[in-house]
C-alpha cells in the first residue's frame, strides 16, 4: 500500500512524469534533477554535433543524476502490498472486532468507603492563615512515650512545643460550596498551606459536621495545564505536522486505556485479554496515524506484534513461577478490596504489556526505516546484506533502550530502594521482596522483548523490501549507476 500520509507534510507520492528530451541547463553543466516518484533512467547528455561534447568519463563525473527523496518513501509492490495486507487486515478486524464484544460501557458503581482515593472530593481555598502555638490546638492529645532521639518523638515534641498555624478553608464546589471549616497544620507536616492557596478538601458524609471536611492535597491544575501545553508547543514547532499527529495519536491512546481498558478490567474482563486487544489497538493507530498508511508502517506493525507477543508469554510464564500476587501496596490492595473478582497477577502482566508498547513502536519503526533507506542507497543489497547492515544499527540501539528502561524503573522506585538501603538490606532480600521482585520481572520481560523485537523487525523488513518484483519503486533503477551515460531518450521505469 502506497504512503497516503506522512506526518511531515502530508505529501501524497506523486505520479511519474512524462520524460522530456534532455536539454542543457544554462549554468549547470548538464546536472539534471530527478523529482521523488520520478526517474528518468539517464543522466543528461549533450547535444549531438556540438564542438563542446565532453567525454564519457567527464560525463560520468559531471553529468550524472541527482535524486532528492525529501518525500514519502518509495511504495512496494502490488503484490507485496496484497501480502501485507492479507495478514494486518485480518488481524486489525479481530482486533476491533474484540473492542466491540469486551467494550464495558462505563466503570462499575461502587458504594464510597472513604478510604485512600476512594474518596468524595471537593475544591477550596485557604481563605486565612495564622500562627498558633501548637500546645494550645493539641491539649487533647495523649503525650508518647517513645524517646526525645526517635522520629516519633521528636515529632511529638514539635507538636507540644512548636508553632502551628491554622487555616481558614473555603469549600469552593459542591453542595456546600461557601461552607468554610478549620484546618490545623503541624510544624513538622510534608504539606504547608499558604494564604490564598487553592486545595483538594475531602467530604465525608457520615462524620460528624466539624469533621467532614479536610484538606487532602494542593492544587496543581494550573501548573500540571502550563507543562502540558509547553509540552505541546515544542512538539508542534520541532515536529511540525508529525509532531501534531503524534499529539493526536497520544490523545487516542489515553482515550483508549480510560475508555476501554480500565473500565473492561473492572468489569471482570480478562486484564491480560484487555491489555492485548487495547495494546494492540493503540499500536494501529498510533503508528498509522503518525508515520503514514505504508508498507513501512505495517512491517514496524507487525514486529511490534511479535515482540509483544513474546512479552506476554515471558511474562505470564515467570509471573506465575515466581508467584507474583499483584497485591503489594495499599492501592493495589484497595482495588482488590472494592473489585476482589479482579486478577491481580493479571493486572500486573497487563500493566507489563501496555508499559512496554511505547518502547517498542520506537525500536521497530527505527529498524524498519534503516532498512528502507539502507536500500534505497544501494538498491542492490540482497536480504543478507541489508540485515546484518541494519542489525549493527539496531545493536546501539538496543543498548541505549535497555538502559533507558532499566533507569526509568529504578527511578521509580527510588524510595523503596532507599528505605532497602536504610535497613542496610542485602541485595538478595531486597530482589527477593515481591515488592522489588515485580519491578525486577517487569524490567527483564520488557527488556527481553525489546531486544527481540531488533533482530524480528529487521529480519522482516529485509525480505519485504527485498522480496519485491524488478522493476517495482522500491526495487531502485533498473540502470545501474556504474553502467555509465546512455545516449538517447530517457524512458520512464516500468511498474
Amino acid at each position: 500500500m502506497g504512503p497516503l500520509i506522512s506526518c511531515d507534510d502530508l505529501l501524497v507520492t506523486p505520479s511519474p512524469q512524462p520524460p522530456t528530451e534532455p536539454t542543457e541547463t544554462q549554468g549547470h553543466n548538464g546536472h539534471e534533477h530527478a523529482s521523488p516518484g520520478e526517474f528518468t533512467g539517464h543522466p543528461s547528455v549533450p547535444s549531438a554535433g556540438r564542438s563542446d561534447a565532453r567525454s564519457p568519463e567527464h560525463s560520468h563525473g559531471h553529468g550524472h543524476g541527482h535524486s532528492h527523496s525529501h518525500g514519502p518513501a518509495a511504495p512496494v509492490s502490488k503484490h507485496l502490498r496484497k501480502v501485507i495486507a492479507a495478514v494486518l487486515i485480518p488481524f486489525a478486524a479481530a482486533v476491533f472486532i474484540g473492542m466491540a464484544v469486551l467494550w464495558p460501557g462505563g466503570a462499575p458503581g461502587h458504594e464510597r468507603t472513604g478510604v485512600g482515593f476512594d474518596r468524595q472530593t471537593q475544591q477550596g481555598v485557604v481563605t486565612s492563615l495564622e500562627q498558633v502555638d501548637c500546645k494550645s490546638v493539641n491539649a487533647s492529645q495523649v503525650p508518647t512515650t517513645a524517646a526525645p532521639s526517635t522520629p516519633e518523638g521528636r515529632q511529638a515534641q514539635a507538636e507540644q512545643t512548636g508553632e502551628c498555624k491554622k487555616a481558614t478553608v473555603e469549600v469552593t464546589s459542591g453542595p456546600d460550596q461557601g461552607r468554610t471549616f478549620v484546618e490545623i497544620v503541624q510544624p513538622g507536616a510534608p504539606r504547608q498551606l499558604e494564604d490564598g492557596q487553592e486545595v483538594v478538601v475531602a467530604y465525608a458524609p457520615d462524620a460528624p459536621r466539624d469533621l467532614q471536611y479536610s484538606v487532602i492535597d494542593v492544587n496543581r491544575k494550573l501548573p500540571m495545564a502550563l507543562l502540558a501545553g509547553i509540552f505541546a508547543l515544542a512538539v508542534v514547532v520541532v515536529g511540525r505536522m508529525r509532531g501534531l499527529f503524534a499529539l493526536i495519536a497520544l490523545a487516542v491512546s489515553f482515550g483508549v486505556l480510560t475508555l476501554f481498558i480500565l473500565p473492561a478490567i473492572l468489569q471482570g474482563s480478562n486484564p491480560l485479554v484487555v491489555a492485548v486487544i487495547g495494546a494492540s489497538a493503540i499500536m494501529l493507530i498510533a503508528l498509522y496515524m503518525c508515520h503514514g498508511l505504508t508498507a513501512r508502517t505495517s512491517v514496524a506493525v507487525l514486529g511490534t506484534l511479535v515482540s509483544l507477543l513474546l512479552i506476554g508469554l515471558l511474562g505470564s510464564g515467570f509471573i506465575d513461577w515466581a508467584f507474583l500476587s499483584g497485591n503489594t501496596d495499599d492501592n493495589t490492595g484497595l482495588i482488590h478490596g472494592l473489585y476482589p473478582d479482579i486478577d491481580m497477577s493479571g493486572l500486573l502482566l497487563a500493566g507489563v504489556i501496555i508499559g512496554s508498547l511505547g518502547v517498542l513502536d520506537d525500536v521497530t519503526v527505527t529498524q524498519t526505516s534503516a532498512v528502507w533507506e539502507l536500500r534505497q542507497a544501494d538498491p542492490s543489497m540482497g536480504p543478507r546484506a541489508l540485515y546484518r547492515a541494519a542489525i549493527r544499527i539496531g545493536r546501539d540501539h538496543i543498548a541505549s533502550v535497555v538502559n533507558t528502561l532499566v533507569l526509568a524503573y529504578a527511578g521509580a522506585a527510588l524510595p523503596l530502594l532507599l528505605l532497602f538501603s536504610i535497613a542496610n538490606s542485602s541485595m538478595g532480600s531486597v530482589a527477593n521482596s515481591e515488592l522489588v521482585a515485580e519491578e525486577i520481572v517487569r524490567t527483564l520481560v520488557g527488556s527481553i522483548g525489546l531486544v527481540a523485537s531488533v533482530p524480528v523487525t529487521t529480519a522482516l523488513a529485509a525480505l519485504v523490501v527485498s522480496a519485491d518484483r524488478p522493476g517495482s519503486p522500491a526495487g531502485g533503477p533498473a540502470v545501474s549507476p556504474a553502467a555509465g551515460p546512455v545516449r538517447g531518450r530517457g524512458r520512464r521505469r516500468k511498474r
